[in-house]
Protein backbone atom coordinates (compact mmCIF):
# COMPACT_ATOMS: atom_id res chain seq x y z
CA UNK A 1 0.00 0.00 0.00
CA UNK A 2 1.56 3.18 -1.30
CA UNK A 3 2.02 6.20 1.35
CA UNK A 4 -0.34 8.36 -0.63
CA UNK A 5 -3.42 6.02 -0.55
CA UNK A 6 -3.90 5.88 3.00
CA UNK A 7 -5.26 9.18 3.40
CA UNK A 8 -7.57 7.95 1.25
CA UNK A 9 -8.53 4.83 2.78
CA UNK A 10 -8.83 6.21 6.25
CA UNK A 11 -11.27 9.06 4.66
CA UNK A 12 -13.39 6.32 3.09
CA UNK A 13 -13.05 4.30 5.89
CA UNK A 14 -14.44 7.07 8.60
CA UNK A 15 -17.26 7.70 5.43
CA UNK A 16 -17.79 3.54 6.07
CA UNK A 17 -18.65 3.58 9.54
CA UNK A 18 -20.93 6.20 9.25
CA UNK A 19 -23.19 4.71 6.96
CA UNK A 20 -23.02 1.35 9.21
CA UNK A 21 -24.05 3.75 12.34
CA UNK A 22 -27.05 4.95 10.08
CA UNK A 23 -28.10 1.56 8.50
CA UNK A 24 -28.07 0.03 12.14
CA UNK A 25 -30.14 2.31 13.57
CA UNK A 26 -32.54 2.23 10.77
CA UNK A 27 -32.75 -1.60 10.49
CA UNK A 28 -32.55 -2.18 14.27
CA UNK A 29 -36.38 -1.65 13.98
CA UNK A 30 -36.60 -4.32 11.76
CA UNK A 31 -34.78 -6.84 14.21
CA UNK A 32 -36.87 -5.58 16.66
CA UNK A 33 -39.65 -6.32 15.16
CA UNK A 34 -38.48 -10.08 14.15
CA UNK A 35 -37.95 -10.57 18.21
CA UNK A 36 -40.34 -9.07 19.92
CA UNK A 37 -43.61 -9.95 17.45
CA UNK A 38 -42.72 -12.71 15.19
CA UNK A 39 -43.57 -16.55 17.13
CA UNK A 40 -41.16 -19.26 17.67
CA UNK A 41 -38.86 -20.14 14.90
CA UNK A 42 -40.16 -17.80 12.51
CA UNK A 43 -38.07 -14.73 14.25
CA UNK A 44 -34.69 -16.34 13.40
CA UNK A 45 -34.81 -16.63 10.48
CA UNK A 46 -36.55 -13.01 9.45
CA UNK A 47 -33.73 -11.69 11.22
CA UNK A 48 -31.49 -13.23 9.33
CA UNK A 49 -32.75 -12.21 5.72
CA UNK A 50 -32.45 -8.80 7.70
CA UNK A 51 -29.07 -9.38 8.20
CA UNK A 52 -28.53 -10.48 4.45
CA UNK A 53 -30.06 -7.31 3.45
CA UNK A 54 -28.15 -5.22 5.65
CA UNK A 55 -25.29 -7.09 3.80
CA UNK A 56 -26.52 -6.07 0.71
CA UNK A 57 -26.86 -2.44 1.33
CA UNK A 58 -23.10 -2.33 2.65
CA UNK A 59 -22.39 -4.07 -0.31
CA UNK A 60 -23.04 -1.22 -2.58
CA UNK A 61 -22.51 1.71 -0.25
CA UNK A 62 -18.71 0.58 0.65
CA UNK A 63 -18.32 0.18 -3.34
CA UNK A 64 -17.12 -3.43 -2.77
CA UNK A 65 -18.62 -6.83 -4.78
CA UNK A 66 -18.73 -10.32 -3.27
CA UNK A 67 -17.14 -12.39 -5.61
CA UNK A 68 -18.24 -16.22 -3.91
CA UNK A 69 -17.26 -18.82 -6.54
CA UNK A 70 -18.94 -22.42 -6.24
CA UNK A 71 -22.54 -21.45 -4.33
CA UNK A 72 -23.87 -24.51 -6.52
CA UNK A 73 -22.04 -26.36 -3.79
CA UNK A 74 -24.30 -25.24 -0.91
CA UNK A 75 -27.54 -26.79 -1.26
CA UNK A 76 -30.28 -24.25 0.34
CA UNK A 77 -32.46 -26.84 1.61
CA UNK A 78 -30.01 -28.63 3.95
CA UNK A 79 -28.40 -27.65 7.32
CA UNK A 80 -24.06 -27.44 7.73
CA UNK A 81 -22.08 -26.26 10.15
CA UNK A 82 -20.22 -23.98 8.22
CA UNK A 83 -16.99 -22.48 8.94
CA UNK A 84 -14.50 -20.14 7.52
CA UNK A 85 -11.40 -18.34 7.73
CA UNK A 86 -11.29 -14.59 9.03
CA UNK A 87 -9.49 -11.86 8.32
CA UNK A 88 -11.77 -8.53 8.38
CA UNK A 89 -14.60 -7.30 9.63
CA UNK A 90 -15.81 -7.39 5.95
CA UNK A 91 -15.80 -10.62 6.32
CA UNK A 92 -19.37 -11.29 8.37
CA UNK A 93 -21.52 -9.41 5.52
CA UNK A 94 -19.63 -11.31 2.94
CA UNK A 95 -20.97 -14.76 5.16
CA UNK A 96 -24.07 -13.55 5.00
CA UNK A 97 -24.02 -13.09 1.41
CA UNK A 98 -22.23 -16.30 0.49
CA UNK A 99 -25.13 -18.58 0.46
CA UNK A 100 -28.81 -18.51 0.69
CA UNK A 101 -29.12 -20.71 4.06
CA UNK A 102 -30.35 -19.37 7.29
CA UNK A 103 -27.51 -19.43 9.67
CA UNK A 104 -26.82 -18.18 13.22
CA UNK A 105 -22.93 -17.08 13.81
CA UNK A 106 -20.53 -17.90 16.43
CA UNK A 107 -19.58 -14.96 18.18
CA UNK A 108 -17.35 -14.00 21.38
CA UNK A 109 -19.99 -13.01 24.24
CA UNK A 110 -17.96 -9.45 24.68
CA UNK A 111 -19.72 -8.34 21.38
CA UNK A 112 -22.84 -7.90 23.10
CA UNK A 113 -21.61 -5.45 24.99
CA UNK A 114 -21.69 -2.96 22.09
CA UNK A 115 -24.63 -0.95 22.22
CA UNK A 116 -27.62 -1.89 20.30
CA UNK A 117 -25.40 -3.76 18.31
CA UNK A 118 -25.08 -6.18 21.36
CA UNK A 119 -28.53 -6.82 21.45
CA UNK A 120 -29.12 -7.74 18.13
CA UNK A 121 -26.00 -9.92 18.68
CA UNK A 122 -27.03 -11.60 21.76
CA UNK A 123 -30.58 -12.12 20.10
CA UNK A 124 -29.59 -13.77 16.47
CA UNK A 125 -26.00 -15.35 17.44
CA UNK A 126 -25.19 -17.66 19.83
CA UNK A 127 -22.82 -16.34 21.73
CA UNK A 128 -19.52 -18.02 23.89
CA UNK A 129 -17.19 -16.95 26.71
CA UNK A 130 -14.05 -18.83 25.43
CA UNK A 131 -12.41 -18.48 28.77
CA UNK A 132 -15.43 -20.78 30.54
CA UNK A 133 -15.39 -24.54 30.16
CA UNK A 134 -19.17 -24.20 31.15
CA UNK A 135 -19.98 -21.48 28.79
CA UNK A 136 -18.40 -23.40 25.88
CA UNK A 137 -20.29 -26.50 27.17
CA UNK A 138 -23.65 -24.27 26.84
CA UNK A 139 -22.85 -22.99 23.63
CA UNK A 140 -22.22 -26.61 22.09
CA UNK A 141 -25.91 -27.72 23.33
CA UNK A 142 -27.31 -24.36 21.52
CA UNK A 143 -25.51 -25.17 18.57
CA UNK A 144 -26.85 -28.84 18.62
CA UNK A 145 -30.46 -27.26 18.95
CA UNK A 146 -29.66 -25.06 16.47
CA UNK A 147 -28.81 -27.14 14.02
CA UNK A 148 -32.23 -29.95 14.77
CA UNK A 149 -34.62 -26.79 14.26
CA UNK A 150 -33.16 -26.28 10.88
CA UNK A 151 -31.03 -23.30 11.29
CA UNK A 152 -27.16 -23.96 10.35
CA UNK A 153 -24.29 -22.80 12.30
CA UNK A 154 -21.69 -20.46 11.10
CA UNK A 155 -17.92 -20.56 13.12
CA UNK A 156 -14.80 -19.28 12.26
CA UNK A 157 -12.55 -22.37 13.75
CA UNK A 158 -9.68 -19.69 14.12
CA UNK A 159 -11.52 -17.96 17.28
CA UNK A 160 -10.51 -14.60 16.24
CA UNK A 161 -9.31 -12.17 13.42
CA UNK A 162 -6.09 -13.00 11.47
CA UNK A 163 -3.92 -10.05 12.21
CA UNK A 164 -0.77 -11.83 10.27
CA UNK A 165 0.35 -12.14 6.36
CA UNK A 166 2.24 -15.43 8.01
CA UNK A 167 0.93 -18.18 9.29
CA UNK A 168 -1.61 -17.91 6.39
CA UNK A 169 -4.18 -19.38 9.17
CA UNK A 170 -4.29 -19.71 13.02
CA UNK A 171 -4.12 -22.46 14.90
CA UNK A 172 -7.67 -24.32 14.71
CA UNK A 173 -9.82 -24.74 17.77
CA UNK A 174 -12.22 -27.79 17.68
CA UNK A 175 -15.72 -26.96 18.39
CA UNK A 176 -16.83 -26.88 15.41
CA UNK A 177 -15.54 -29.91 14.33
CA UNK A 178 -16.39 -31.67 17.41
CA UNK A 179 -20.04 -30.24 16.31
CA UNK A 180 -20.23 -31.35 13.04
CA UNK A 181 -19.34 -34.89 14.04
CA UNK A 182 -21.72 -35.37 16.96
CA UNK A 183 -24.14 -34.17 15.01
CA UNK A 184 -23.50 -35.84 12.28
CA UNK A 185 -24.23 -32.29 10.03
CA UNK A 186 -22.07 -31.70 7.22
CA UNK A 187 -18.91 -29.18 7.09
CA UNK A 188 -18.87 -27.06 4.91
CA UNK A 189 -16.13 -24.91 3.82
CA UNK A 190 -15.43 -21.42 2.92
CA UNK A 191 -12.43 -19.66 2.17
CA UNK A 192 -11.93 -15.72 2.29
CA UNK A 193 -8.96 -14.94 0.27
CA UNK A 194 -8.75 -11.12 0.10
CA UNK A 195 -10.79 -9.35 3.21
CA UNK A 196 -7.85 -7.88 4.61
CA UNK A 197 -6.83 -6.08 1.85
CA UNK A 198 -9.56 -4.37 1.76
CA UNK A 199 -9.77 -3.61 5.86
CA UNK A 200 -6.32 -4.41 7.30
CA UNK A 201 -7.63 -5.15 10.73
CA UNK A 202 -4.16 -3.76 12.23
CA UNK A 203 -5.26 -0.30 10.56
CA UNK A 204 -9.52 -0.61 11.26
CA UNK A 205 -10.26 2.64 9.87
CA UNK A 206 -8.48 2.40 6.49
CA UNK A 207 -11.11 0.91 3.88
CA UNK A 208 -10.93 0.39 0.51
CA UNK A 209 -13.69 -0.28 -2.11
CA UNK A 210 -13.18 -3.16 -4.46
CA UNK A 211 -14.04 -7.15 -5.15
CA UNK A 212 -13.78 -9.13 -2.10
CA UNK A 213 -13.42 -13.01 -3.01
CA UNK A 214 -14.36 -16.45 -1.44
CA UNK A 215 -15.09 -19.85 -2.51
CA UNK A 216 -16.33 -22.80 -1.47
CA UNK A 217 -15.20 -25.99 -1.19
CA UNK A 218 -17.30 -29.18 -2.06
CA UNK A 219 -18.96 -29.82 1.67
CA UNK A 220 -17.40 -32.69 3.74
CA UNK A 221 -20.01 -35.31 4.96
CA UNK A 222 -19.16 -36.66 8.79
CA UNK A 223 -22.09 -38.96 9.43
CA UNK A 224 -19.96 -41.66 9.75
CA UNK A 225 -17.05 -40.08 11.91
CA UNK A 226 -16.51 -40.31 15.82
CA UNK A 227 -14.34 -37.92 17.59
CA UNK A 228 -11.18 -40.01 16.80
CA UNK A 229 -11.65 -38.24 13.39
CA UNK A 230 -11.74 -34.95 14.82
CA UNK A 231 -7.97 -34.38 14.50
CA UNK A 232 -7.78 -35.24 10.73
CA UNK A 233 -10.81 -33.58 9.47
CA UNK A 234 -9.42 -30.34 11.47
CA UNK A 235 -6.38 -30.84 9.29
CA UNK A 236 -8.41 -31.53 6.59
CA UNK A 237 -9.95 -28.86 6.37
CA UNK A 238 -6.83 -26.35 7.38
CA UNK A 239 -5.15 -28.03 4.57
CA UNK A 240 -7.93 -26.83 2.03
CA UNK A 241 -7.91 -23.25 3.62
CA UNK A 242 -4.00 -23.31 3.01
CA UNK A 243 -3.69 -24.64 -0.47
CA UNK A 244 -6.33 -22.64 -1.77
CA UNK A 245 -4.78 -19.15 0.11
CA UNK A 246 -1.60 -19.95 -1.07
CA UNK A 247 -2.65 -20.40 -4.67
CA UNK A 248 -4.42 -17.67 -4.71
CA UNK A 249 -1.92 -15.35 -3.48
CA UNK A 250 0.51 -16.79 -5.94
CA UNK A 251 -1.35 -15.50 -9.20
Amino acid sequence: MSFLFRPFRALFGIYAAVIFIVLLLVLALAYFFCFIFLPGKKAPFAAHHVSRFWALLLEFFFFHRYSVENKNRIDPKRVYVFVANHQSQLDIPLYARSCRNAFRFLAKAELTKIPLLGFIIKKLYITVDRKDRSDRNRSIEIMKRSLDSGFSVFICPEGTRNRKKEPVLLDFRDGAFRLAILTGTPLAVLTVFDSGDKLSPNRPVELAPGIIRARWSEPIETKNMSLDDLPPLKEKVRQIMETQIREYRAK
